[in-house]
């Protein structure tokens, strides 16, 4: 059941037109940075600098791109994680999804999968966009794996933690609002306190745990972090619209 959900919530992004938008614009930006990654790193490698100073085409262009997507993401998923359950209570069909004979964990978890595969779109795009430069250089598909990786293991806490607030309201707008700032909070929490390493921010905001993955690292304590972030918010999902149902 949970496979169908998750692929009737695919079919109606792919049919949505704001979800061809986002899809284009976040494609335009991504290509955007890879040309401009491009051109800088040639511009760098023409001048006067020995090879052995010289950076890895693959680092260079890649850590551009895959630092953009984590920003350029932060504003994509509000917008699409605010109709997955807002617009059912906003369209009054929340309590007819809930009274179906399925359980609210294969809703939500459903739900999420299908946002989740419709992104992991743009990872395939980045890493194949990227590959292409392997053309005329020799690049490094290990930095490419890890830092898709990441980049999923990011865009999943996203989407966990989007479908949270949008089961919070039935204003999609206001959910998406909160998403954004509580996004931003988690992924500044740790930039604003990177003077101290030690601080509690930094174990809890969300850039910190994706940079070892932008170094082409696969640490299994940032995998576990990302892990139960998502599966925290999935639950608590849960456990809200299942408050809901008892109260009727």
């Amino acid at each position: 059941m949970i496979i169908n959900i998750a692929r009737k919530e695919l079919k109606s992004l792919f049919a949505s037109p704001m979800g061809w938008i986002i899809l284009a614009l976040l494609m335009f930006g991504f290509g955007t940075f890879y040309l401009s990654g491009m051109d800088s790193y040639f511009q760098v490698m023409s001048g006067s600098i020995r090879p052995a100073e010289r950076i890895g085409v693959t680092m260079f262009v890649g850590q551009n791109i895959y630092g953009s997507a984590a920003y350029l993401m932060s504003f994509a998923i509000p917008i699409l994680t605010m109709k997955l359950i807002s617009e059912e209570r906003k369209s009054m069909t929340l309590p007819f999804l809930m009274s179906a004979p399925i359980s609210i964990s294969e809703i939500i978890v459903g739900k999420f999968l299908g946002l989740l595969i419709f992104l992991s779109s743009l990872v395939l795009y980045i890493f194949l966009m990227l590959s292409t430069m392997n053309i005329w250089a020799d690049i490094d598909f290990g930095y490419l794996i890890a830092n898709s990786f990441g980049l999923i293991l990011l865009i999943s806490a996203f989407v966990a933690l989007g479908t949270f607030f949008s089961s919070l309201t039935s204003q999609p707008i206001i959910s998406a609002v909160l998403s954004f700032i509580a996004l931003f909070a988690m992924m500044m929490a740790g930039r604003y306190f990177a003077s101290d390493p030690e601080h509690w921010f930094n174990y809890v905001s969300l850039l910190p745990h994706y940079q070892s993955f932008s170094k082409g690292i696969i640490d299994s304590a940032d995998v576990a972090y990302f892990v139960l972030f998502t599966a925290t918010f999935i639950v608590l999902t849960i456990r809200r619209l299942d408050s809901d149902r008892l109260r009727g």
